[in-house]
């Protein structure tokens, strides 16, 4: 195995696949209805990162001719206000995805604002009844978590096999396992692990409670890491040729970088290429596909109000 390298799985690359797919779909969403998807950005407060996301956000959607719905509120407007505005972007004909920023301000209930999107626009995935359906045998939610559901994306586009793999969940919480619901690193480990199970796969969750970790994740086929510790998995706790996907992101200090730090994952990437069949770099993994299934989830709801509207 001296010479062995893992496949590294370019997030990047495949969304940007995935983006063309969506433009031509929205083109032809244009050409033979005249409808293009729209989605709100809401973001409370002015913070720098939350500004930074907001303008790829807002760059992605005009890359494939979404309308981007930007609403920029107050860091100190009050949680009424702002479900009043969440309801009032729910009834807007044009918008078909709302995405909130999060996190949201202290003094705000991030379930109550959640709670508050229209299923037919939770494009996040975040809702109580999305989150239900997804949990429920024969049921469809409206839309996925995005990094669930890019999580999977990235593995199927890569030609890795799920149905009848081993798959282990690290840190589970609940944008990837079961604790902190609502929170902002939340909604991925319940999610993906239904995902997973949806999809034929035999899946164990390894959490800070878990005995001997090690010994669990070195069986799995598939490791989903997400547990937002530095290097946690290391390359000796990895089954020969398995599919890594990192969803970890750390900042740590590197007097090297102009920006004074880096941003890591959850895997020891170096020691993990040297065993792994396939890894997701950090960055260039999760996040740039994440990104994509927002776009995704926004032109599956405007299809399906155009579908409704045919009936």
């Amino acid at each position: 195995m001296a010479d062995h390298k893992a496949i590294i799985i370019d997030g990047r690359a495949i969304a940007q696949v995935i983006r063309s797919e969506i433009a031509e779909e929205v083109r032809q969403l244009s050409y033979n209805y005249s409808k293009v998807p729209g989605l709100a950005i809401v973001v409370v407060g002015n913070g720098k990162d939350s500004q930074n996301y907001v303008e790829l956000k807002r760059s992605a959607c005009e890359e494939v001719g979404i309308k981007p719905f930007e609403i920029d509120l107050s860091q100190h407007v009050s949680e009424v206000d702002l479900i009043a505005k969440v309801h009032e972007l729910n009834a807007n004909p044009h918008i078909h995805g709302l995405h909130i920023q999060l996190p949201l301000p202290e003094h705000i209930n991030e379930e109550k604002i959640l709670g508050a999107i229209s299923i037919e626009k939770d494009v996040d995935g975040f809702h109580p009844l999305n989150i239900g359906k997804l949990a429920m045998t024969g049921k469809d939610p409206h839309f996925l978590p995005c990094t669930p559901k890019g999580c999977i994306e990235l593995l199927l586009r890569s030609g890795v096999t799920i149905t009848g793999k081993k798959a282990v969940v690290v840190g589970l919480n609940n944008i990837l396992g079961l604790p902190y619901l609502f929170s902002q690193q939340n909604f991925i480990g319940l999610p993906i692990s239904l995902l997973l199970l949806k999809a034929g796969a035999i899946v164990t969750f390894v959490h800070s409670d878990t005995p001997d970790p090690k010994s669990i994740i070195r069986e799995a086929d598939i490791v989903i890491a997400a547990a937002g510790q530095t290097n946690m998995v290391k390359g000796s706790w990895i089954k020969a040729g398995a599919a890594v996907i990192d969803v970890g992101t750390n900042i740590v200090d590197d007097p090297s970088s102009e920006l004074g730090y880096m941003v890591v994952g959850d895997v020891d990437f170096e020691e993990a290429c040297n065993v792994a069949g396939w890894i997701t770099p950090v960055p260039g993994g999760v996040g740039p596909i994440t990104f994509a299934m927002l776009l995704k989830n926004t032109l599956d709801g405007a299809k399906r109000v155009i579908e409704c509207a045919r009936r």
